[in-house]
């Protein structure tokens, strides 16, 4: 334990950690965006969504094995714990690259950085608020926003009834590009401190982060902005029952 201890006091350890919990974010970024994919893939034979099915089949998860709900409890506690430590260190990281640098550059280092890198912290403190927002929005329903008619389980509703507001998609899409400008820089950073920043690999890393990002960013704010245009079939009522049969 007190080895574990050092190694996290150490700046080092600090850049692993941020590293680690950085591949937990992204993959459930990317699994939850291709997720979000399926409300363009239609419905089953009994007219079922399949973001439906897709919703069931995560309370399902890990089942008959784990009582039903368990392996999404699991799965949250895991990204709640990276999402949590990924912040603190964030933080504890910054200050302690301050304290070791008190006498500012003569050359401002934002000149030195990119955007993505300049608005880190900004987009950061965005995004986590967004994700409270995004959960008392679409998991519990404590906020209802647009068509009230919020329903646990019946996702494909809930994002039309939500999106058609035009307010409600232009928001999601703004935080959703800031999030990409996140994604980029995080994901750049990722390399260099996983040790393949060299000038052999950059242009590799560099095309990598930005086709993760676009991919990312794309996909999420297609969802919105087909609601909001008009462009996605409205929500047709079928058998509630049939959800527990997917």
């Amino acid at each position: 334990m007190n080895r574990i201890s050092r190694l996290y006091a150490s700046s080092i350890g600090k850049k692993f950690v941020v590293a680690v919990t950085g591949i937990v974010l992204f993959g459930f970024i990317a699994g939850h965006m291709a997720g979000n994919l399926k409300v363009f893939t239609g419905t089953s034979g009994d007219g079922v969504p399949h973001i439906d099915e897709y919703g069931q089949f995560l309370k399902t998860f890990g089942t008959p094995i784990l009582p039903k709900m368990l392996g999404l409890w699991i799965a949250r506690t895991v990204l709640l714990a990276s999402f949590v430590l990924h912040i603190l260190t964030v933080i504890l990281l910054s200050r302690q690259n301050q304290a070791a640098r008190p006498i500012p550059y003569i050359e401002s280092r934002k000149r030195a950085s990119s955007l993505s890198a300049r608005w880190m912290m900004v987009s950061g403190l965005v995004i986590l608020g967004f994700v409270v927002l995004h959960i008392l929005h679409f998991t519990t329903g404590t906020i209802q926003i647009g068509d009230p008619s919020f329903e646990h389980g019946y996702v494909y509703n809930n994002l039309s009834g939500s999106f058609s507001v035009w307010y409600v998609a232009i928001s999601y899409t703004i935080v959703m590009v800031m999030l990409g400008f996140h994604l980029y820089h995080g994901v750049w950073s990722l390399f260099q401190t996983l040790g393949f920043d060299s000038p052999d690999y950059n242009k590799t890393i560099r095309t990598v982060a930005v086709a993760f990002t676009v991919v990312i960013t794309v996909g999420f704010i297609l969802v919105p902005l087909s609601f909001m245009l008009g462009m996605m079939p409205s929500p047709v009522e079928y058998d509630h029952t049939l959800l527990d049969s997917h």
